[in-house]
């Protein structure tokens, strides 16, 4: 998908009016002593502590970058680095009460500095404001989300089936066995037999989707799934648009998929993308509604 020159000039207005007005350009973020790169570990760190790595992954930063930052902030008596004790490969980072107190004293400011945007606007503008910001917010964060082709057996792709089931479990009227389902083996979800897509945020796993492409039959959706807390970052139609183009890609001119009566979400997010209802193409014994859609390569996506 090409971006023209306006949508990059806007794009590039908004971050430096946000940049000015929230006081990054600054040495010292919020009046205090450091820069906004150690203010905002700071905050990621939280009252728990976290794996080092986990914070990198969350921010996308480079291990480089984050040691200097850790180091700043141990060198300023605010936190602390250690090896975890049952498994020294991995660090764990915790805040001092030093550490505690200026976090502190950055939410205050932060809050000052937020009040002082929205003082000098009526309440209609406010809440326009606040809208916007909210919409970005979403965006921005949908935008972050990665997929990646894994094995079928990679622990995140694991993780996301066995959510997966255990939701379809509550929702079902009937319950959900997997024993029961026509489930692809894992070999089915590997190349050339098919693929298995994950969606990540920040490194955390939120959601997958299978493609199966027998040599017999048109191609497949599998296992689509996305994690509720990520629901709404528009990830249900960026994973059929990725399938699409797979299939495509892979000279497939037919997508199918079936689906339980009771996800009334991804039935409309199926027959909004396309995919018209069709008859039973398949014995699956969960599914009620089965639908398909020719796609192309100059189509897909």
């Amino acid at each position: 998908m090409t971006t023209d020159a306006t949508e990059i000039d806007q794009v590039r207005r908004f971050n430096r009016t946000v940049t000015e007005r929230v006081g990054v350009l600054h040495d010292r973020y919020l009046g205090r002593d450091r820069p906004i790169g150690e203010a905002r570990l700071l905050w990621e760190i939280g009252d728990e502590g976290q794996d080092v790595r986990k914070v990198r992954e969350r921010l996308g930063l480079d291990s480089g970058y984050v040691s200097r930052l850790l180091r700043a902030l141990e060198a300023d008596g605010l936190v602390t680095v250690e090896p975890l004790p049952r498994d020294r490969r991995v660090r764990t980072v915790r805040l001092t009460g030093a550490g505690r107190a200026e976090r502190a004293a950055l939410d205050g400011r932060s809050d000052e500095l937020a009040a002082s945007l929205l003082a000098p606007l009526n309440t209609a503008q406010r809440t326009r404001l606040v809208a916007a910001m909210a919409e970005v917010d979403r965006l921005l964060t949908a935008a972050t989300v990665t997929l990646d082709t894994v094995d079928p057996d990679h622990p995140d792709a694991r993780n996301c089936l066995f959510s997966y089931f255990s939701e379809l479990q509550e929702r079902f009227d009937t319950g959900f066995d997997p024993a029961r389902s026509l489930l692809p083996d894992a070999g089915e979800l590997r190349p050339p037999r098919g693929l298995f897509l994950v969606a990540r945020l920040h490194g955390e796993a939120v959601g997958c989707a299978g493609l199966k492409l027998p040599a017999d039959a048109p191609a497949e959706v599998k296992r689509m799934w996305i994690a509720p807390h990520a629901r709404g970052l528009g990830l249900g139609r960026r994973f059929l648009a990725e399938l699409e183009a797979l299939a495509a890609g892979h000279g497939r001119e037919v997508l199918r998929l079936d689906t339980n009566k009771v996800l009334d979400s991804a039935i409309g997010l199926y027959r909004s993308a396309g995919f018209q209802e069709v008859p039973a193409f398949n014995d699956e014994p969960y599914a009620h509604l089965w639908f398909e859609k020719r796609v192309t390569a100059a189509g897909a996506g």
